[in-house]
């Protein structure tokens, strides 16, 4: 009988660290479901679970050279210090990233199955994610743009006035009546937009006047298929549709009669006609309305980012700086803003951080550099 290899140095420190990495993923997504409740809290504590299967098969390889308990790597031990503290949509971006950092593809030790359920965890947070990004991403994109446009755009107001050689005093009411128009405009316009979006979704909503006259329908003449097949659905398919739907009607008796979702061009078949009327309902999909958010909310977010981006370029006219240090000041501290912003974005969107910081600083500078250029051309020196 062959006597097992016994483990290296270098397995039995990767085993351990992998080992504690599961460990603390599985108690991240234990603090998140805390936070949660219904589906959500009963999905985590699903992932929860799987990461304790893996660390079985970690514990198993170890053996008796377990050892002391290590930490989990930094992003995974940040991961759960924001999750007991915040269980929030960024939380879950953040997860998200990690299980799609997993190594096990490229693992030996790992088992095939171990690399599916990381990737299969990946999935799972995403979805997740999306809920809470369809709940914020109306007044969180009114946000991030006005912020940016305020910051790039008053960078640019200023740095380019100032350029051409006027008085530190002009600059600084130039920077100040740009904060309080452009934060007006972006406020007015997000209103616009969002009040706009949300009526002209409304409009492709079916009316409550056909709710009530599904029952009084001639099942015969079947009018109803009209509107499947106005929604896009082909002749036969909406017909047969409409007469599930319109059959079904008996066997609803004394229910409340809700239409489907006229808006799907195949609407999936009900498993028999009683399910057909209450289609819509079974399909947990997220509320155009909701991913929107409302215009007042978009609005007020859009007004007081804006103002408050375009109020950092001019702080350092505020403190009385002037010439290239009140310059650099702006600047400098627009720089570290749209660092912050695009290092946001990136968060919640699931990509890296990083690379939307950078993107986020090399528009909102180049944007501000240009107009320097044309303030020196037009100029003479800085004030």
């Amino acid at each position: 009988m062959t006597t097992p290899t016994p483990p290296t140095r270098s397995q039995v420190r990767r085993w351990r660290q992998y080992l504690a990495d599961e460990r603390a993923e599985a108690a991240a997504y234990r603090d998140l479901a805390s936070r949660r409740s219904g589906e959500e809290r009963d999905i985590l504590l699903a992932l929860a679970e799987a990461e304790r299967r893996h660390e079985q098969h970690w514990l198993d390889l170890l053996g008796d050279d377990v050892g002391k308990p290590l930490r989990g790597d930094f992003r995974t031990r940040v991961l759960g210090w924001l999750a007991r503290r915040f269980g929030s949509v960024f939380v879950l971006a953040l997860a998200q990233r990690a299980e799609a950092r997993s190594s096990y593809d490229d693992d030996v030790d790992a088992t095939a199955r171990m690399a599916a359920d990381e990737r299969i965890h990946e999935e799972v947070v995403r979805g997740l994610a999306i809920r809470g990004r369809n709940r914020i991403s109306g007044t969180f994109r009114a946000a991030v743009f006005g912020a940016n446009d305020g910051l790039v755009s008053n960078l640019a107001l200023v740095l380019g006035i100032g350029a051409s050689g006027v008085a530190s005093g002009t600059v600084l009411l130039t920077g100040l009546a740009g904060l309080l128009a452009g934060a007006l405009s972006m406020g007015a316009g997000e209103y616009v937009s969002v009040r706009s979006q949300r009526e002209l979704l409304e409009a492709s909503r079916p009316g409550p006047q056909a709710r009530a006259a599904l029952p009084h329908l001639d099942v015969d003449a079947n009018e109803l298929a009209l509107v499947y097949r106005a929604r896009g659905m082909a002749p036969q398919d909406a017909a047969e549709h409409a007469r599930t739907v319109l059959t079904s009607l008996e066997e609803l008796a004394g229910r409340a009669l809700v239409l489907p979702d006229l808006s799907s061009d195949e609407p999936a078949a009900p498993s028999h006609p009683g399910e057909a009327a209450a289609s819509s309902e079974a399909v947990d999909e997220p509320d155009e309305h909701e991913t929107i958010g409302t215009a007042v909310g978009a609005a007020v977010a859009s007004f007081c980012f804006f103002a408050s981006g375009a109020a950092i370029p001019v702080l350092p006219y505020l403190l009385g700086a002037t010439g290239w240090t009140a310059v650099a000041w702006s600047t400098g501290l627009v720089g570290v803003a749209l660092l912050g912003t695009g290092a946001v974005v990136g968060l919640l969107s699931g990509t890296s951080p990083a690379k939307r910081a950078l993107r986020q600083l090399a528009i909102g500078w180049g944007a501000a550099a240009a107009t320097y250029l044309l303030g020196l051309t037009f100029g003479t020196t800085v004030a």
